[in-house]
């Protein structure tokens, strides 16, 4: 006995089933879309992000390594960072040869133990690279300090999950071209890297952060040692 051939009619709820079940994946798909679209904050909430994280704070302490190219130079650093309201930092390398950087708010020094001369500038004319973080405690603003502050999607971060701004530092704008910023979902900068006018490139990462432990304000004074002249200048390394 022939089985009975399927009709069309029986044929439609399973083409019925396989359409709803496509339109369901589409949505599915652009759902999907929408929420890894909407996880990636403009540059607005991003940047009020880091303003909230380090205005928030009294101190911080991080490992850093500092990379420089440039000039026929490929240097790479490393030390620890500490930063103390207000615009108190001590910047102290151990490798490849021990050096000093610091500041008390008013006075910043330069100096390398061994070295016959220390030098010395008014923190409000430090024309240096480093100079801005001592004030990102408490004072962050990154729309202010950063001229055109936007996302660099065209830059990965070394992080998984984090995010990379793109902007020109007022204050350092005949020195450099631009600076990147490497930030976390919560606000936190784990990386810096800025571009000279020059074509040289000085990267620095802050790893092993500790926020809002007690530091002296001792480690932001600095006494030259007995028989180093002091001289007043700029801090070319």
């Amino acid at each position: 006995m022939l089985a009975n051939p399927v009709s069309k009619s029986s044929a439609l709820p399973i083409s019925s089933h396989l359409r709803s079940f496509l339109r369901l994946g589409i949505c599915f798909a652009l759902a999907a879309n929408s929420v890894a679209s909407s996880s990636v904050p403009d540059v607005l909430t991003l940047s009020k992000r880091v303003d909230r994280h380090y205005n928030a704070l009294h101190t911080l302490q991080s490992e850093f390594v500092e990379k420089y190219r440039g000039n026929g130079i490929d240097r790479t650093e490393s030390g620890t960072l500490w930063i103390k309201r207000p615009g108190r930092m001590r910047w102290e390398y151990g490798e490849p040869r021990a050096k000093l950087f610091i500041t008390d708010g008013k006075t910043a020094w330069f100096y390398a133990p061994g070295d016959q001369q220390a030098r010395s500038t008014p923190s409000r004319k430090l024309d240096d690279l480093r100079s801005p973080l001592a004030y990102l405690l408490g004072r962050a603003k990154l729309e202010r300090v950063f001229e055109g502050l936007a996302l660099a999607e065209d830059v990965p971060p070394l992080s998984a999950g984090n995010f990379v701004l793109r902007g020109k530092p007022r204050g350092l704008a005949g020195h450099l071209a631009q600076v990147l910023l490497e930030v976390t979902p919560e606000g936190r900068i784990d990386r810096i890297v800025a571009e000279g006018q020059d074509d040289s490139v000085t990267e620095y990462r802050f790893l092993a952060s500790k926020e809002d432990e007690a530091i002296p304000d001792e480690r932001f004074r600095f006494v030259p040692p007995a028989g180093v002249q002091v001289v007043t200048g700029g801090f070319d390394q």
